[in-house]
């Protein structure tokens, strides 16, 4: 099946009441995930993280859509218009 590289950008708004939750969803969600950067702003009580993927549309699109139904997430996604063989 054919699948596309994204990043999925996320600021966690309120982090202390959002982490658990997201790393769930993150983690449900393994098989897709090539690597993660996180970058807490504690002063700011926010944290800004990317999450690189390898998937099919269908599997960016629902962790995609799962995150940004959480409370204080927002998510954007970068999806490449390149489909590679995996």
């Amino acid at each position: 099946m054919k699948k596309r590289i994204a990043v999925i950008s996320a600021i966690l708004e309120e982090p202390k009441k959002t982490q658990s939750s997201f790393n769930k969803l993150v983690s449900d969600y393994k098989d897709i995930i090539q690597g993660r950067m996180g970058i807490p702003f504690h002063k700011d009580d926010i944290s800004i993280i990317s999450i690189v993927v390898i998937g099919t549309l269908d599997e960016i699109n629902s962790l995609t859509g799962k995150l940004g139904n959480l409370n204080n997430c927002v998510v954007k996604t970068s999806i490449s218009k390149k489909e590679i063989d995996r």
